[in-house]
C-alpha cells in the first residue's frame, strides 16, 4: 500500500476530510449542568476556536470537525479550584514556598480542574518568582490569591511577622499583574492582632480585589464573631469553614450565630478541605442547618492529596453523600467561584466564554469518604472524569472516547488527533480550517 493510500485512509477514519464544518469539536447528548444560564438538561455542546460556539439541544453532527458521544454523562463547566498550593520546585523544606506545595497539572485536568487559584503561597516579594515558574508554564490556568506576607506562606517565621505584613506594596503587585491576582490572603497567624486581617483588607480595598482568611490559631482576642461580623467585607471569603478549629459550632453542635452573620453581610464561606480542614461532625451538622459552602474547594498540598481530601471530585462527592445535588456541587464547582474571584467568563458555557469544559461520570454504589481525623461518611453516589477540554481542547481522556479504535485505522497509523480539537497528541504543523458554510 502506498504512502499516498496510506494517509487517504487515515483522513477518512479519522474525518480529516470533512468540508464545510462549522465547529471543530461537538459533544453530543450529555446532559449539561451550566448554572450561570439555568440548564440542567440534555443538550449538545459545539465548540470552535477555543469558545463554545453553540448549544442546544441537537446540533448536525455534519457541521463538526469532530464528534464525540457523552450520552450518560454529565457536561459541566470547567470545575475552578480556589484553594490550593502550586508554587512547587523552590525545594524548601515545610514551605508552601517550596516542598509542601505541589505542580498543578499532574492534579487538575484528571479531575475536570481546569482553573486553580493558589491561596496565598507567594507575596509581593516572591509572586513573580512564583509566575515564572508556575503560572506562566502551566497548562492550567493559575490565578493567585497573593498572600499579605511579603515573604509568603513559608512558615510561623515569616507567617507571624508583623513586620512584613505591609499592605501597600501587596496592593501594587496584585495592580501590577491584575490579570492572575485575583485577591489578597491571610493565613496561619497565631498572635492576639488583628494585623494580619486588617492590612490585607486595605490592600484588597487597594486593589478592589477580595480577602480570603484562613483565621490561623483560635484567639479570644479575635473572636470569629467579630471577623465576620466587621472585619471583613461583603465579597471576602472565609475559608476551611468546616474545619471547626474556630468555634464555627458550639460545644453542642449548633451554628456560630457569626457565620449567619457573615452570610448576611455577604461573606462568602468556601469548603478548602485541606489536609486538617475538615470534621464531619462540623459539616453534617452545619449542612442540616442549612449552612451550604458557597465554593467547594480543594486546599491541595502534600499534605491533603493522599489523606482525607484526595481531589476535587473526591471533595465533591463528600457534599453528595450530605445530601446535596449534582447540580448544586456543580454549582459550587464552577459559576459560583467563578463569580467569588471575579472572573465571569469562567465557569460557564454561555457561547463565547472560553472552551473549558469537563464530562463527568456519575457513579452509584458504596463508597467510603474520610475526613481529617479518619472518620468515615458512606455515600452512594462517587463522581469520576472522563473528559477535560481546556480552551477547546482534549487535555485529558480517560477512557479514549475521543479516540478511534486502533483496528480501524491503517496498518502504520501515527497520529491520532488534530490540533484543532487535541492538546494530548494533535496532528503535527498548523491546522488548516476548511471553509465554513
Amino acid at each position: 500500500m502506498t504512502h499516498t493510500r496510506i494517509a487517504v485512509l487515515f483522513c477518512l477514519a479519522t474525518g480529516a476530510f470533512a468540508q464545510n464544518t462549522t465547529y471543530d469539536l461537538l459533544l453530543q447528548g450529555g446532559r449539561v449542568v451550566d448554572a450561570k444560564n439555568n440548564i440542567d438538561a440534555v443538550r449538545d455542546v459545539a465548540i470552535r476556536d477555543g469558545k463554545i460556539a453553540a448549544v442546544a439541544p441537537r446540533i448536525d453532527p455534519a457541521e463538526a470537525f469532530k464528534v464525540v458521544n457523552v450520552a450518560g454523562l454529565y457536561v459541566t463547566p470547567g470545575l475552578i479550584d480556589i484553594h490550593v498550593h502550586v508554587f512547587a520546585g523552590m525545594g524548601e523544606r515545610n514551605s508552601y514556598a517550596g516542598d509542601s506545595s505541589v505542580y498543578p497539572d499532574p492534579f487538575t485536568f484528571r479531575s475536570g480542574v481546569t482553573t486553580v487559584a493558589d491561596a496565598g503561597s507567594s507575596g509581593w516579594r516572591n509572586f513573580e518568582d512564583f509566575k515564572g515558574r508556575i503560572i506562566d508554564r502551566s497548562k492550567t490556568r493559575v490565578l493567585s490569591f497573593l498572600n499579605i506576607v511579603g515573604a509568603g506562606m513559608r512558615g510561623g517565621k515569616f507567617e507571624d511577622n508583623q513586620a512584613d505584613m505591609e499592605s501597600a506594596p501587596a496592593a501594587e503587585m496584585a495592580l501590577k499583574h491584575k490579570d492572575v491576582i485575583i485577591g489578597i490572603k491571610t493565613a496561619h497567624y497565631s498572635g492576639p492582632e488583628w494585623t494580619p486581617v486588617e492590612n490585607a483588607v486595605t490592600a484588597g480595598t487597594k486593589a478592589n480585589i477580595p480577602v480570603m482568611v484562613d483565621f490561623g490559631s483560635n484567639r479570644p482576642e479575635r473572636p470569629i464573631t467579630e471577623l465576620l461580623g466587621k472585619k471583613l467585607r461583603p465579597g471576602d471569603i472565609y475559608t476551611h469553614c468546616y474545619s471547626g478549629l474556630r468555634r464555627e459550632l458550639d460545644e453542642s453542635g449548633v451554628l456560630n450565630p457569626g457565620m449567619l452573620e457573615g452570610r448576611k453581610r455577604g461573606v462568602i464561606f468556601d469548603v478548602g478541605h485541606g489536609g486538617g480542614s475538615f470534621a464531619w461532625r462540623i459539616a453534617v451538622p452545619a449542612i442540616k442547618q442549612g449552612f451550604l459552602p458557597d465554593s467547594i474547594s480543594t486546599d491541595l498540598h502534600i499534605g491533603s492529596m493522599n489523606s482525607g481530601m484526595k481531589d476535587m471530585l473526591n471533595v465533591m462527592g463528600k457534599f453528595l453523600a450530605m445530601g446535596l445535588s449534582v447540580s448544586d456541587v456543580i454549582r459550587r464547582s464552577t459559576w459560583n467561584p467563578a463569580r467569588e474571584i471575579r472572573r465571569e467568563e469562567l465557569g460557564n458555557l454561555s457561547v463565547g466564554s472560553p472552551a473549558d469544559v469537563a464530562v463527568l461520570r456519575v457513579e452509584t454504589g458504596k463508597f467510603g469518604y474520610t475526613d481529617m481525623y479518619g472518620a468515615r461518611l458512606q455515600g452512594k453516589q462517587k463522581l469520576s472524569c472522563e473528559l477535560t477540554l481546556r480552551d477547546g481542547k482534549v487535555v485529558y481522556d480517560l477512557n479514549g472516547i475521543t479516540r478511534p479504535d486502533w483496528d480501524k485505522l491503517p496498518k502504520n497509523y501515527t497520529q491520532t488527533g488534530d490540533s484543532r480539537w487535541d492538546a494530548i497528541n494533535p496532528a503535527r504543523g498548523p491546522a488548516r480550517r476548511p471553509a465554513t458554510k
